[in-house]
């Protein structure tokens, strides 16, 4: 398609679409295909003018062929937008917004007093229902200070006062209502389906398939720690089904044989058969978006103390409007008390400021399923690391295969590749990561496997058991040996390497060696969360005390726990927890989930296990461990928010209740200056609460 650049600045470009019109939709398929350009990094579409501003990291040559080379038919095969974006909510409430600014404004320049009474008379219904229907019901809420203050207003004859009151309240529902939408569509987003392929069972044959080409009535398999792709029930085989996503239900749910399942539940133990009743887009994403709405999840303490202060200081303003009648017998004075409250400001700022938060937070790769788990993490004093894939890269790579029993290497790892590769963990994708690469090739040639969290995985090939796993899994749990005359071939495994033991029929048949580079940036990110205020950053892991003593020493965390199981790593978080400290972990692994479960906030990397995702309160970008640090400074930002906007709104209102009582201040001017300081303290609040940039100071 033809475009033409109207501006253009060092790693920045504005150009112009030369077509007739662009549909939302059309803008929608724009973006996603200019944000999946290589080193694109912001892209903003604008469909009235049919423009595109676009910031950028490559070469500018690459972006004008991209842009070149787009046409709307081609991009909509390429199926790049997610089912769900927010451009159409964000213009439904921009368009809102400005139709009540607009009327506003030509009823006060052009309608005539009566004309303006009578509108005032006929949204003042609205108002004077909520208030009554609050007080039939026992409740002083705002709607009644809301509803008393419109009332006094045109009992008055004052229904000019009466319009810019509830003017200022229609403006405050509305961006309340916008940023609340806008807030749970993009954490709906970000919490929907991630899946791209499956393991489809035709007879006794499994065959990993792309999830597209899965239709209703086919079988796929799905094994402890994988996500349910799809909607269906169960054919054969049970499981323990983490259903939180959907159901809200912390404890998993036992699912045989009839038992329906839905997709983005997590199989936390067993293997199950499902047969396939919806294919894709069964729905998911709007159970999650009422899952959401419903969910005291969002909510944090912060939020419920603005809530429910702002009810409690109802009745005090309702009996300061009515002493301060008494005392002065005046009933301007009085109208000054009533036309400012604390409960407005409080009820807006605070949940927009929250949500602002956890929009923000997406920006960064970052997603929060609740406001609670934003101040957990700002209140944090100890944080827990896995080490695999946490503070590791997550893709290790194979880097020695020890054999013995006169073992053929290629064979070894063809035999663990096949057994690994139903599994999801960074160790057992290296595993099939090396076959691949060496071109052999796996066919199912083994019986039905079982995985032993945290231990491995067990099988049966030519009628032989075999094992692959951990030390403490073959030779304490299974009581393998190692092969008589190669203990000493044994001793001499290199120390700096994770190992993975692979044992047929009770006998070691090979060593794998994984190295597991740390991550370039963990050292600096460590000591970037100890000059935010951790004081106790942990190390946990399943490995040996030697390599994990080598990494912690590297990392500077100020402890280290080696050769640790699943239960262990959880009862130190309810240990830390039990001794007053609020705690964090961050994982990625099926081991990890009671630990992230336990936790006051747990964070999932997002290459990690599916179950590990879903349990997890937080998920950050597997990029880059700065996004913790990122992640602290903002939760840190948005508690300071918070306690400004308190001290602000008290104070604020305090001062025009005391000028009103003296007569300095009129009623309507009370109210226009309690209205727009809640107004401009909301929109305040949905400002980012970081500088750009300032989540890579700390590299």
């Amino acid at each position: 398609m033809k475009c033409k650049i109207l501006h253009e600045s060092a790693g920045r470009m504005r150009v112009h679409l030369a077509c007739r019109r662009m549909s939302l939709h059309q803008a929608d398929v724009l973006e996603y295909y200019l944000r999946n350009v290589d080193g694109v990094s912001e892209v903003s579409v604008f469909d009235r003018t049919q423009d595109a501003v676009i910031v950028y990291r490559t070469d500018r040559a690459a972006l004008v062929r991209a842009l070149s080379a787009f046409s709307f038919e081609k991009v909509e095969t390429m199926d790049l937008v997610p089912d769900h974006t927010t451009r159409e909510l964000n213009r439904e409430f921009e368009d809102k917004l400005s139709w009540t600014v607009i009327r506003r404004v030509i009823s006060k320049l052009f309608f005539p007093l009566p004309v303006t009474t009578a509108l005032a008379i006929y949204h003042s219904i609205k108002y004077i229902r909520e208030g009554l229907s609050a007080l039939l019901h026992g409740k002083l809420s705002v709607a009644v200070l809301d509803a008393t203050a419109v009332t006094v207003s045109m009992v008055r004859g004052d229904f000019l006062t009466a319009g810019s009151v509830m003017f200022m309240l229609r403006l405050g529902e509305i961006l309340e209502d916008w940023t609340h939408k806008k807030s749970v569509a993009d954490l709906a987003g970000a919490m929907s389906l991630n899946v791209d392929h499956v393991w489809l069972k035709t007879g006794e044959t499994e065959t990993l398939v792309p999830i597209g080409d899965v239709q209703a009535g086919d079988c796929v398999v799905v094994r402890t720690g994988s996500l349910i792709p799809l909607d269906g029930k169960i054919v054969s085989g049970e499981a323990m089904v983490n259903q939180a996503s959907m159901t809200g239900e912390s404890m998993p749910v036992p699912k045989r044989e009839g038992s329906y399942v839905y997709a983005g539940t997590v199989a936390e133990e067993g293997e199950c058969v499902v047969r396939v009743e919806k294919a894709l887009g069964g729905g998911r994403y709007d159970r999650i978006v009422r899952m959401i709405e419903e969910s005291e999840k969002l909510k944090s303490t912060a939020e419920d103390k603005a809530s429910r202060l702002a009810d409690r200081l109802v009745p005090y303003t309702l009996g300061g409007t009515i002493l301060t009648y008494l005392i002065t017998r005046n009933v301007t004075k009085m109208l000054a008390v009533l036309m400012v409250d604390f409960s407005c400001a409080l009820k807006l700022s605070m949940p927009i400021a929250v949500l602002s938060a956890m929009r923000e937070s997406s920006g960064h790769h970052i997603s929060v399923k609740g406001g609670r788990f934003l101040e957990a993490v700002a209140q944090a004093n100890t944080i827990v690391f896995d080490k695999t894939g946490t503070l590791t890269y997550a893709t290790p790579k194979v880097a020695q295969i020890v054999t013995f029993g006169g073992n053929e290497e290629s064979e070894m790892l063809r035999l663990a590749a096949c057994l690994e590769e139903h599994y999801p963990h960074s160790i057992a994708n290296a595993v099939v990561a090396e076959a691949r690469d060496r071109g052999l090739t796996h066919e199912e040639y083994h019986s039905q496997v079982q995985y032993v969290v945290a231990h491995g995985i067990s099988s049966m090939v030519d009628d032989k058991k075999v094992l692959i796993g951990s030390a403490h899994f073959v030779f304490e749990d299974e009581g393998c040996r190692v092969p008589e005359g190669e203990e000493e071939k044994f001793d001499s495994l290199p120390p700096e390497y994770s190992h993975l033991y692979l044992c047929i029929a009770g006998e070691l048949a090979a060593v794998i060696c994984i190295h597991d580079p740390l991550r370039k940036e963990a050292k600096a990110a460590v000591r970037a969360l100890h000059e935010l205020g951790i004081d106790k950053v942990v190390m946990m892991t399943g490995d040996s005390r030697k390599t994990a003593e080598a990494v912690a020493a590297e990392v500077g965390v100020d402890a280290v726990y080696a050769e640790v199981l699943p239960e262990d790593k959880a009862a130190f978080v309810r240990n830390e927890k039990a001794a007053g400290r609020k705690v964090i972990m961050i994982g990625d692994g099926v081991n990890d989930s009671p630990a992230l479960s336990e936790a006051d906030a747990g964070i999932a990397i997002s290459t990690g296990a599916a179950i590990a995702r879903e349990i997890a309160d937080i998920t950050i970008s597997s990029e880059d461990l700065f996004a913790l640090v990122t992640l602290r400074s903002l939760s840190q930002a948005l508690m300071a928010r918070i306690h400004r906007n308190y001290r602000f709104i008290v104070s604020f209102n305090f001062s025009l209740i005391v000028l009103g009582v003296l007569g300095i201040l009129p009623p309507t001017t009370s109210a226009l200056l309690h209205n727009m300081s809640t107004l401009a303290i909301g929109l305040k609040s949905m400002t980012n609460l970081l500088p750009e940039g300032e989540q890579n100071s700390a590299h």
